[in-house]
């Protein structure tokens, strides 16, 4: 079943040298109970994937950027903060595009 506003993607990110992803996923699963997958293989415990598969919008993934954003604090993690706010002023610059429901909110 596919829909042209639905995603079959996932993103992966790397942690900085030195730190633990799945200690990373730990916090953030305890923190916001949010799950995030693990590296594979390789990167097992160098990387996390963000699944945002199937309907996913901008409130879903504003949510998602400030999980990972707050989990990077509250894990120690360096990074460049302000992610959050430089997405949400993308999204809100762009032209309004009316998004289709979700199957789960139409009744």
């Amino acid at each position: 079943m596919s829909s042209p506003v639905t995603s079959a993607t996932v993103t992966g990110v790397r942690m900085p040298e030195g730190h633990d992803a799945d200690n990373f996923r730990k916090v953030v699963l305890e923190n916001f109970d949010m799950s995030l997958g693990t590296g594979l293989n390789k990167i097992k415990g160098k990387a996390f994937r963000i699944g945002h598969i199937g309907h996913f919008n901008d409130l879903m993934l504003m949510g998602t950027l400030s999980g990972i954003e707050m989990g990077l604090d509250l894990a120690h993690v360096p990074h460049r903060s302000g992610g959050v706010l430089a997405a949400m002023e993308v999204l809100k610059a762009r032209d309004v595009v009316p998004m289709p429901k979700s199957k789960a909110a139409v009744r």
